[in-house]
């Protein structure tokens, strides 16, 4: 896995991202913790399930969706990470058919 950058303080709080034991710094937001971690994808698209990650780190594209202690659609760059928090990649469902757009 190719990470985007290096720490040399990996930090002390650990969460898991699906499945997975990710350590983060004190104060890190998820989104920051999960790139520094190698993990670029936390949702796909509903149409086409494009992936998509972390992008404008601000909370104003909502590329950052994933799912935080069961709760779906949260934006990881606004939430601060916590020791013992689980976090998946949000598998977003394809558009109902009988939906309007």
């Amino acid at each position: 896995m190719k990470k985007m950058f290096t720490r040399r303080d990996e930090g002390s709080v650990v969460f898991v991202f699906d499945g997975r034991e990710i350590r983060a710094r004190e104060g890190d937001s998820v989104a920051a913790a999960l790139l520094a971690a190698g993990e670029m994808i936390t949702r796909l698209t509903p149409v086409g399930r494009a992936p998509r990650g972390p992008f404008c780190m601000m909370g104003a594209c909502f590329d950052c969706l994933a799912e935080i202690d069961g709760v779906g659609g949260v934006q990881t760059c606004l939430v601060t990470v916590r020791a013992g928090m689980r976090v998946a990649r949000q598998a977003s469902a394809p558009p109902d058919e009988t939906d309007s757009a």
